[in-house]
């Protein structure tokens, strides 16, 4: 075999990927080998060491319940918890630190919409709308309420390439559904979505829209006011914060006439055997002693992000997916899955020589961490005629010789499975 290719020297874009790299104690040198060419982000992102003091800290330091106590840790904790909302309020750029939720997760947050948002307006015969990108955690939760009620979901179709096809979401709008549930990246193909002009189109037909956006913030500034949006589900785990944190933005007129999602402490205003009244939100929505420890990270990485120059980093990120797109384009019986226009550095692919599992034990072996599956996205496999891709995906701290990697482990799986 002729030897490899190496990366074409990326475009100077003001950005040192490497300098950014040396912040996460996981890409340490000679802490793996072969070295670890980390490329599952889309899953979840590494955590840089900022993040990680900042919860050391505060486990080490002021460690307290919030909103219980009126000893001086326990105001510190309070401020700092509060301060993290703040943060994530202002990077996604709520008007008011009061409509941002901190859940668990993405997941918990369009749970927590379906639930208190939904269910109550729901009736049988009505229909709620997902595009054919959706991870199931942007399916499933619309499934479970509409089945209660005798209600459906039904589906906007994407094109070849994996783009929403507007003209058919238009027709589907004009039908009446009481939600449409969007994502704003997908996390199996990396299509981004004209978010802007859906939820112009969404609200044109009178229909509230909730945006899944755990695969856009670790990739380009969100603003829900400029998008208009109703709802919009973050991650902290794939912005590089600590996993089991994140947040839903809601607009504070609809997050007010939410009944609550969970009972218990913390989230009422009086309790008494015959009556119980809530607390406004954001607190209505968050039961009992909540993950403080992440909430404190999570602001951590946005300080952290704050400081990155991300059209930057989109650039360099965009050259390591062209630049892993061409070579692999190249590799014969491989064929690339999800072609947009405007996709984030996403790259999913299929090999006619082995499952997808076959390619991603092969890579792990070469070092080349990578997904491979249906991504939580079978709808969306089954659109494409496929049962399970392997992705790799980029983030702002990979650099060329990750490319590198994945390419020489796509060629030793034609090696070692080829025909």
């Amino acid at each position: 075999m002729q030897p490899l290719a190496q990366s074409q020297s990326l475009p100077e874009v003001g950005f040192d990927a490497a300098a950014v790299r040396a912040g996460f104690p996981i890409f340490a040198p000679g802490r793996f080998e072969p070295p670890l060419a980390y490329l599952d982000n889309a899953a979840s992102a590494q955590k840089p060491t900022v993040v990680l003091e900042a919860v050391d800290r505060f486990y080490r330091g002021y460690y307290s319940n919030v909103h219980r106590g009126i000893h001086p840790i326990a105001a510190r904790t309070d401020a700092a918890y509060e301060a993290a909302r703040r943060k994530v309020a202002d990077w996604l750029g709520a008007a008011r630190a009061d409509e941002i939720v901190f859940v668990r997760g993405a997941t918990e947050a369009l749970n927590l919409v379906a639930r208190s948002f939904l269910r109550p307006r729901l009736a049988a015969g009505d229909h709620v709308l997902v595009s054919e990108l959706e991870h199931h955690s942007n399916i499933v939760p619309w499934q479970i309420v509409c089945e209660e009620v005798g209600a459906e979901v039904r589906a906007a179709p994407v094109n070849d390439r994996g783009e929403l096809i507007l003209e058919e979401l238009a027709q589907r709008l004009a039908a009446g559904p009481k939600l449409l549930a969007v994502t704003h990246v997908s996390n199996a193909l990396g299509s981004v979505v004209p978010l802007a002009t859906v939820v112009e189109m969404a609200h044109a037909a009178g229909v509230p829209v909730v945006v899944d956006g755990a695969q856009a913030v670790p990739h380009f500034r969100v603003d829900v006011a400029e998008l208009g949006c109703d709802f919009y589900a973050v991650s902290g785990h794939k912005m590089f914060g600590p996993t089991g944190i994140g947040a839903l933005y809601g607009r504070r007129e609809l997050l007010a006439a939410m009944p609550p999602y969970q009972g218990g402490g913390s989230m009422i205003r009086s309790v008494s055997f015959e009556k119980t009244t809530y607390a406004p939100p954001p607190t209505r929505f968050e039961a009992g002693t909540p993950h403080v420890a992440g909430a404190i990270g999570y602001g951590a990485a946005v300080d952290w992000l704050a400081g990155v120059d991300l059209e930057a980093a989109a650039v360099h990120e965009a050259a390591l997916l062209a630049d892993a797109t061409a070579r692999l384009s190249a590799v014969p019986g491989l064929r690339i899955i999800g072609t947009a226009a405007h996709k984030v550095g996403v790259l999913s692919f299929v090999m006619d020589c082995a499952h997808p599992h076959d390619v991603g034990t092969v890579l792990a072996a070469e070092g080349v961490a990578v997904r491979a599956g249906h991504h939580c996205a079978e709808p969306l496999m089954r659109r494409f005629g496929v049962p399970a891709t392997t992705r790799a995906s980029f983030a702002l701290y990979n650099v060329p010789s990750d490319v590198d990697a994945l390419v020489r482990g796509v060629h030793k799986v034609r090696e070692i499975f080829g025909r």
